[in-house]
């Protein structure tokens, strides 16, 4: 049977060891999060100068859920980072990482988040 006061540091070592555990995570979700609008206001700004403010078509297609819908991830990913040749459609590898890009072609795929 163990003591009152062993019990007590047990569980006051295993609170030390979960709450900068939980603070890291916090922290790395609120870092995703951010980045996450950032690249909202991306799309939405720097994509929308030719595929239309709403992703509805302009110089570029739309790039609306339904119109993306036959399209797989991972081709999305690939335009987004290496653009078209030939086509006004640059590359955005040297300002989006693979992660970045990924969550882009999903989140297109899902209907992409509106700006506000």
């Amino acid at each position: 049977m163990s003591s009152p006061l062993t019990a007590c540091a047990v569980f006051a070592a295993a609170l030390a060891c979960a709450v900068p555990a939980y603070c890291a995570e916090s922290e790395a979700q609120s870092a995703q999060s951010l980045r996450q609008s950032e690249l909202v206001r991306l799309v939405r700004q720097d994509c929308g100068s030719c595929h239309g403010m709403t992703l509805a078509g302009g110089l570029g297609p739309a790039l609306s859920k339904e119109a993306l819908a036959q399209r797989p991830q991972s081709y999305l990913q690939e335009i987004i980072l290496h653009g078209i040749p030939g086509t006004p459609m640059p590359p955005w590898r040297g300002l989006l990482s693979d992660q970045d890009a990924q969550w882009i072609a999903r989140e297109l795929l899902r209907g992409f988040p509106d700006g506000r």
